[in-house]
């Protein structure tokens, strides 16, 4: 699931609140959105 979010966010497809419902969800880490984005997790 990494790859692909990661992949969406950079092409623009999701923005960060996408991605963050995706670790909220479990499908990825805290530390894998922190990778993806740039940005620290704060829940």
């Amino acid at each position: 699931m990494y790859e692909t979010v990661k992949k969406y966010y950079d092409l623009g497809l999701y923005k960060a609140d996408k991605v963050k419902d995706f670790c909220r969800k479990g499908k990825i880490t805290p530390a894998e959105y922190e990778k993806i984005t740039g940005q620290p997790y704060d829940g």
